[in-house]
C-alpha cells in the first residue's frame, strides 16, 4: 500500500477503512436490577468492581458486580428522620472503607468486612465534600486521609476500625489548610514514583485549584500524628484562578482511572489526569511527575488545556432549533482518552487529544434527572446514576482511533505504538518517512521507509537522487529484515546490492583518507579513519547475519572486483569458507595466521590439502595440530611427509615428519604398512651416520610375530643408505643368518658378524659353527702371518670352534711353532676326554653286572604266610581264598579286596582297563594272558605303603558310613 503525501506529511487519503469500526466505542446501557427497589436513590459510590447504592430510606446495598446475587443490606444506626438523608458516600478505590455523610452533618464509616456503620464521632458536624484517600491503600485502616468540607476546610484523619464499645474509630482529626473562597470540590493526593516521602495534593474549589508537592512528615508510629502539617506549612500552592459565575455552576474534580497495561508507554502517556469542572469549563491536562521542584504545580497548569462549553453540541428544542441559553456542564469523567460530559440528558464523549466529539447520545427524557457520574478506578468501569435507574457506559477499545490522532498531530512514534494492524502500522510508516523526507532528515526516513509498503524502487530512487547512500543502505537493510525466509529471490538481491554499496563507501573512505594524507601535510584524518572502521564493523555484522542471503560466487565477484581483500577474508570467514581463508594467508605467507584457521578445522579434507606447504616452512606447530586429531588418515599425509624429508638435514630428535609417524606407531596404533616404510624411509635418509634411531625402531619391530614393515623395501634402503647395522638386523630377523654374517663381512663388520654369528640357539650347533668359521676365515684373512695369536684369541669367543678347525684356514707357509700350544693345549684336553670315556665305561660295566644278579636273586624270593594271617582290608584268613602277598612289606589281601581297593583311588583310565578284563575273564576269554594283565595292574604296589596309601590322606578320618558316636570323647 503507498501512500500519496501532502506538503505537511499527513495521508491525504482517508483513513477510515484502516480503522475497525464494527463496535462503536461508547454505548449506554440500562442496568435491569435483580432486585426490586421501592424508594430512590439519593448516593452511589462504585469501586474494585463493588457498587455501593444509598436509598432515601437510610437503607445502605452493597452489591459485588462478580455475584449480583449477593446483596449485603445495611442500615445506618440512626433513622433518616433523625440524622437526614444520606447526601454523600466516599469509597476507596479498593472497596474497603466506605464513609457516608448526611444532611444533619452526621458522619459513618463501614469497612468492607462489617455490616454495621460506626459513628465518627470526631468529624461530627463536619459537612464532608470530597475525600483524597491514603495512595499508600490497601491496608486495614485508612491511614491518613485529607477530608474537603463545605466551609473551606481541609482536615487530616486517621481511620483505623475497632471491635471495642469505647474506642473511637478515629485516631486524629485536624485541620491543616484552610481555602477562603466557598466549599472544597475536589481533592487528589497521590506519590511521586521514586520518591517515597513525596506527596502531590490537588484542591478544588468553584473558582480556584490549587496544587501543592513535597515532603510529608514521618511520625514515630504509625497513627501518632498528622503527616501533611509539615507539607502545608512548608509549601506555597501553585493556583489556577477562573472568573467567577454570578449563577452557581456545578464544580468537580475528577482523576483518570488506572492506565491498563497495554496502555502503559515511556513517553508520558500513561501519566494520570485530571479534570477540574468550573464556570468556564473543562480544565484537564497530565499530572505530571517531573520535574521534581516547587515548578511541578506550574508545569502541570501550563500544559493543562480548557474545553470550554461553546465547543460542544448545543442543546436543541422539540422542534430542532437552537436554543438560545445553553444549560452548564452538569457532572464530567475521565477515560483514559476521552472526556465524558453530562449535559441536559446527554453523554458527550470528547477525545481529549483533538478535542472531537466521538459521541453524543440522549440518556434522560426531557424532566429526568441526574444523579452522579461515577468511575471505577481500578476496574475502568462508568456509571451514570439516576433517583431510579442504573446506566453503565460501556467502553469498547477507546483507544482505536489514538493513532490517527497521533498521526495528524505529527507524533508519529505514538501513533506507531498505538496503531494495531498491519495496514495502520503501515500508513503510519509512511506518512513518517514522507514528513521525514520533506525535513530533509533522510537517515531517519530510511528505517521509516523500509517498514512500510511504499514502493522499494520509488524509495531506492528518492535516495539515489538526493545522492544519499547512506540512507539507502539503511534503507536495504532495514527492508531485507522485513522479509521472510521464504522470499528468496529479494533477500539475495538486496543482500548483493548492500555488498556493493559496502565495498563503494569504504573505497570512497580511503580514497579520501589518502587525498587528504597527500594534499595537506599534517591533516588529521583520525575522524575519517573512525568511520572506516565503524563502516567495517558494521560489514562485518551484515555479512555474519545475513550470510545465508548472499550468493557466494557473486559476492566473491563484487568485493574482488573492488580488491577489498580484507572483505574477502571476512565475508570467507563469515561462510566459513576455509579453504578460501588458509590460502589467502598462505599466499601471502603468513604461516600463524594459516595454522590459526587450520586449528578450527574438522574437515579432513583441508588437512590433506594444505599439509604439504605448512611442513615445509611451519613443521613443528603443524604437527602438534596433526597430532590433536587421531581420526585424520595418516597415509593421506604421507607426501606431505616426505616431500619435508627431502633435502631436510634436521637432526632425526628435530625431523617433524618423524615425529608424527612416532605418534602414528607407538600411541595410534598405526599398523599400515605405509607408515612403517615412510618411517624407515626417512630414518634410513638422514645424513647422520647413526643407526640409533633406525635400530630402535627394527628392534621394538623384532618383538612382534611380523615386522608391520615390508622387509624387502626396508632392506633396500638399508642397502642404498648404507645402513649395515640396520640391513643386518633385517636378515637376522628374517633368519638369513648367513646372509646376514656375510654382508657384515663384506663391510669389515667382525663385532657385528660374530653377535649374528651366535644368535642360533643351541638346536642348531652345526650352523652356529659355520657361521663362527666364516668370521674366523674373515679374521684370519685380516690378520696375516704376524698376527696367528689373535686370531688364536679370536677362536676362544666361541666355544664350537677347534684348533683343527682353523688349522686349514691358515696358509700354507705358517709354521707349527705359531699356534704349538694351542696344538698341545688340544692334545692335552682329548687325552683328558679319553681317561674320562674311559672311567665311564668301567662304572658302566659294574653298573650292568648289578643288575645281572638282581634279577638272578629275584627267582629265589618268598615270603611266609601264617596260618592265622589275615588279609589287610576285611580281616577274614588270608587263605580262605586267592590272595596276594607283598614280599617286600609282607601285607597280604585277598585278590578281590585288593582289586576293589585299587579301583576306588585309580585313575578313570586305570578302573576302565581293570573292569574290562574282568569283564573278559568271565566271559571266558585268553584268561591266561589277561589275568597276568590284570595282576600286574591290581598287585602292581602295596596299597598300605604306595601311591594309595598316600592318596588316602585327603580322605576323611571317619566316614560317613561309621557310627559317630563312637568316635565321641
Amino acid at each position: 500500500m503507498a501512500l500519496e503525501p501532502t506538503m505537511d506529511g499527513i495521508p491525504s487519503r482517508s483513513l477510515e477503512d484502516l480503522t475497525d469500526s464494527s463496535l462503536p466505542i461508547f454505548k449506554v446501557e440500562k442496568v435491569q436490577l435483580q432486585f426490586s427497589i421501592s424508594s430512590d436513590f439519593v448516593a452511589a459510590q462504585v469501586a474494585n468492581n463493588v457498587l455501593i447504592l444509598a436509598l432515601s430510606t437510610g437503607r445502605i446495598l452493597r452489591i459485588d458486580l462478580d455475584s449480583p446475587g449477593d446483596i449485603d443490606d445495611i442500615d445506618l444506626p440512626k433513622r433518616p428522620q433523625e440524622v437526614g438523608l444520606i447526601k454523600h458516600m466516599f469509597l476507596d478505590p479498593s472497596a474497603s472503607h466506605l464513609i457516608i455523610t448526611t444532611a444533619s452533618g452526621e458522619n459513618y464509616y463501614l469497612h468492607t468486612q462489617s455490616r454495621q456503620p460506626k459513628a465518627l464521632s470526631r468529624l461530627k458536624g463536619v459537612r464532608i465534600e470530597t475525600i483524597a484517600w491514603n495512595p499508600s491503600l490497601p491496608t486495614a485502616s485508612t491511614r491518613e486521609i485529607l477530608v474537603g468540607a463545605s466551609d473551606g476546610n481541609v482536615y487530616e484523619v486517621y481511620i483505623e476500625p475497632s471491635n471495642e464499645f469505647y474506642r473511637r474509630e478515629e485516631k486524629y482529626l485536624k485541620a491543616v489548610y484552610k481555602v477562603p473562597d466557598g466549599p472544597i470540590t475536589g481533592l487528589w493526593v497521590d506519590a511521586i514514583p521514586n520518591r517515597p516521602d513525596v506527596r502531590r495534593i490537588v484542591i478544588a474549589t468553584t473558582t480556584r485549584l490549587f496544587h501543592l508537592a513535597g515532603r510529608i512528615a514521618r511520625p514515630g508510629a504509625e497513627g501518632s500524628g498528622s503527616v501533611f502539617t509539615k507539607l502545608f506549612e512548608t509549601e506555597t500552592p501553585t493556583v489556577h484562578e477562573v472568573a467567577s459565575n454570578s449563577a452557581p455552576v456545578p464544580s468537580f474534580l475528577n482523576v483518570s482511572p488506572d492506565p491498563p497495561k497495554r496502555f502503559a508507554t515511556d513517553d508520558g502517556e500513561n501519566e494520570r489526569l485530571y479534570a477540574w469542572l468550573s464556570a468556564q469549563g473543562v480544565l484537564y491536562g497530565q499530572l505530571r511527575t517531573s520535574p521534581e521542584s516547587s515548578s511541578l504545580g506550574t508545569t502541570v497548569f501550563n500544559n493543562s488545556k480548557m474545553l470550554p462549553r461553546s465547543k460542544l453540541p448545543a442543546s436543541e428544542s422539540a422542534s430542532g432549533r437552537r436554543r438560545p441559553k445553553q444549560d452548564p456542564i452538569s457532572s464530567i469523567l475521565l477515560t483514559q482518552w476521552h472526556i465524558l460530559c453530562f449535559l441536559e440528558g446527554r453523554i458527550v464523549a470528547v477525545q481529549r487529544l483533538d478535542e472531537k466529539i466521538v459521541y453524543d447520545q440522549v440518556v434522560l427524557e426531557s424532566g429526568g434527572t441526574m444523579l452522579c457520574l461515577l468511575s471505577d478506578q481500578k476496574e475502568n468501569t462508568f456509571w451514570l446514576l439516576t433517583t431510579q435507574e442504573i446506566f453503565e457506559i460501556v467502553v469498547t477499545d477507546e483507544d482505536r482511533d489514538v493513532w490517527k490522532t497521533m498521526l495528524a498531530a505529527q507524533r508519529f512514534d505514538q501513533a506507531m505504538q498505538y496503531a494495531r494492524t498491519s495496514a495502520q502500522k503501515d500508513a503510519v510508516a509512511t506518512a513518517s518517512g514522507d514528513f521525514l523526507i520533506n525535513k530533509k532528515r533522510y537517515l531517519d526516513a530510511a528505517s521509516v521507509y523500509g517498514k512500510s509498503s511504499r514502493s522499494f524502487e520509488q524509495v531506492a530512487l528518492t535516495f539515489i537522487d538526493h545522492g544519499e547512500h547512506d540512507a539507502l543502505r539503511r534503507y536495504l537493510l532495514t527492508k531485507i529484515s522485513t522479509y521472510k525466509r521464504a522470499s528468496v529471490m529479494q533477500r539475495i538481491m538486496i543482500a548483493s546490492w548492500l555488498i556493493e554499496i559496502y565495498m563503494s563507501k569504504l573505497d570512497s573512505l580511503d580514497d579520501t583518507i589518502t587525498t587528504k594524507a597527500q594534499l595537506i601535510e599534517g591533516t588529521n584524518t583520525a575522524e575519517t579513519k573512525d568511520e572506516l572502521g565503524g563502516i567495517r564493523k558494521e560489514f562485518e555484522d551484515f555479512v555474519s547475519k545475513y550470510k545465508v542471503d548472499l550468493d557466494r560466487k557473486t559476492t566473491y565477484d563484487i568485493i574482488s572486483s573492488h580488491g577489498r581483500e580484507r572483505e574477502l577474508l571476512t565475508y570467507a570467514t563469515a561462510i566459513d569458507d576455509s579453504n578460501f581463508v588458509i590460502s589467502y594467508w598462505i599466499q601471502r605467507e603468513r604461516w600463524q595466521e594459516a595454522l590459526d584457521v587450520l586449528k578450527q578445522q574438522n574437515d579432513p579434507e583441508i588437512f590433506y590439502r594444505y599439509s604439504s606447504v605448512l611442513m615445509t616452512h611451519i613443521a613443528t606447530d603443524l604437527v602438534d595440530i596433526l597430532m590433536r586429531h587421531p581420526d585424520l588418515n595418516p597415509r593421506k599425509l604421507i607426501p606431505a611427509l616426505l616431500n619435508y624429508n627431502t633435502g631436510n638435514t634436521v637432526p632425526l630428535a628435530k625431523n617433524q615428519a618423524a615425529r608424527y609417524l612416532n605418534f602414528c606407531i607407538y600411541q595410534l596404533q598405526s599398523t599400515d604398512s605405509a607408515i612403517h616404510n615412510t618411517l624407515i624411509s626417512i630414518y634410513a635418509s638422514n645424513p647422520s651416520p647413526s643407526e640409533t634411531a633406525l635400530m630402535s625402531y627394527l628392534s621394538t619391530q623384532s618383538l612382534n610375530s611380523k615386522p608391520l614393515y615390508d622387509t624387502d623395501f626396508a632392506f633396500r634402503l638399508c642397502i642404498q643408505h648404507s645402513r649395515v647395522q640396520s640391513a643386518v638386523h633385517i636378515y637376522s630377523s628374517m633368519g638369513e643368518y648367513s646372509s646376514a654374517v656375510d654382508l657384515a663381512l663384506k663391510h669389515d663388520e667382525i663385532d657385528l658378524a660374530s653377535s649374528v654369528a651366535n644368535r642360533p640357539t643351541d638346536t642348531d650347533p652345526a650352523l652356529r659353527k659355520k657361521l663362527w668359521l666364516a668370521v674366523a676365515r674373515k679374521v684370519i684373512s685380516q690378520q696375516g702371518v704376524g698376527s696367528i695369536k689373535t686370531a688364536l684369541d679370536f677362536m676362544k669367543r666361541c666355544d664350537l670352534l677347534r684348533i683343527e678347525d682353523l688349522i686349514p684356514l691358515f696358509p700354507d707357509f705358517v709354521v707349527i711353532d705359531d699356534f704349538k700350544e694351542e696344538i698341545c693345549a688340544a692334545l692335552e684336553s682329548y687325552s683328558r676326554s679319553i681317561s674320562t670315556l674311559d672311567s665311564e665305561m668301567d662304572a658302566s660295566a659294574a653298573t650292568a653286572e648289578s643288575i645281572k644278579n638282581d634279577i638272578k636273586s629275584l627267582n629265589n624270593r618268598y615270603a611266609i604266610v601264617e596260618p592265622g594271617e589275615r588279609c589287610r582290608v576285611c580281616e577274614l584268613p588270608l587263605l580262605s581264598r586267592q590272595f596276594f602277598v607283598f614280599p617286600s612289606c609282607q601285607h597280604g589281601f585277598h585278590s578281590d579286596c585288593l582289586g576293589r581297593k585299587v579301583l576306588e583311588g585309580s585313575s578313570l583310565t586305570i578302573k576302565g582297563r581293570i573292569r574290562e578284563l574282568q569283564a573278559s575273564i568271565a566271559r571266558g576269554g585268553r584268561r591266561e594272558r589277561e589275568a597276568r594283565e590284570l595282576d600286574g595292574l591290581v598287585a602292581q604296589q602295596c596299597i598300605l605303603c604306595g601311591d594309595h596309601a598316600i592318596k588316602m590322606i585327603e580322605e576323611p578320618f571317619v566316614s560317613e558310613a561309621d557310627d559317630q558316636n563312637e568316635w565321641a570323647l
